[in-house]
């Protein structure tokens, strides 16, 4: 009887606790807010990505600064980050690195620039321009926003979404909808890494 009550016990833990995450973003959507006013960049969103979210989660976050809320949100890759050292949980945990060829995640605040072609997804990308020190050679590294077949549209969690070079890829019927958006955009669009 002990045991079942302690197995019993063990998977509303494990269940309730399967990697679920309710952050407070409230800082950092005012924070990107006050940035996006300052700089000229789009004030109707932003996109947060928070890469400490299991990877088979939803993680990439399309805020709306006038609803006050997340409009819509999928999963996104992260960075293998063995190049210069022995990852064993790079699936598990993005780490990050500005160093080129380490293929790397890099946190930080980026420009989502120009649309171009990707031999990747859909065949689009945009260039991300790093705004900070954590990400100042994401253009030298070609870090960019695309999309890759083998990410799903959905959450796989426990199953984890593959592993990028550093780019933040998504699904390609997401990369469609970020796509719309963006070439609607007259003003760049905000796309901000946190762990």
């Amino acid at each position: 009887m002990k045991h079942t009550v302690l197995l019993l016990f063990l998977l509303v833990i494990c269940c309730n606790n399967s990697n679920k995450v309710n952050k407070n973003y409230s800082d950092y959507h005012l924070n990107a807010k006050k940035y996006c006013q300052v700089n000229g960049f789009n004030e109707r969103y932003y996109f947060l990505l928070d890469l400490s979210i299991h990877s088979g989660k939803n993680r990439f976050f399309i805020y709306d600064f006038k609803k006050g809320a997340i409009v819509d949100q999928n999963l996104v890759t992260h960075g293998s980050c063995n190049v210069f050292e022995t990852n064993p949980t790079n699936y598990a945990t993005a780490k990050f690195d500005v160093k080129t060829n380490s293929h790397c995640s890099m946190k930080g605040k980026y420009r989502v620039g120009k649309r171009d072609y990707s031999s990747w997804g859909i065949n689009v990308k945009y260039w991300l321009e790093g705004l900070e020190e954590t990400n100042k050679s994401a253009v030298d590294r070609v870090v960019v926003l695309h999309s890759w077949e083998e990410v799903a549209d959905k959450e796989i969690f426990p199953d984890y979404s593959p592993l990028s070079w550093g780019c933040p890829a998504v699904s390609d019927a997401f990369m469609r909808k970020l796509d719309v958006k963006l070439k609607a955009s007259d003003k760049p669009v905000l796309l901000w890494i946190i762990e």
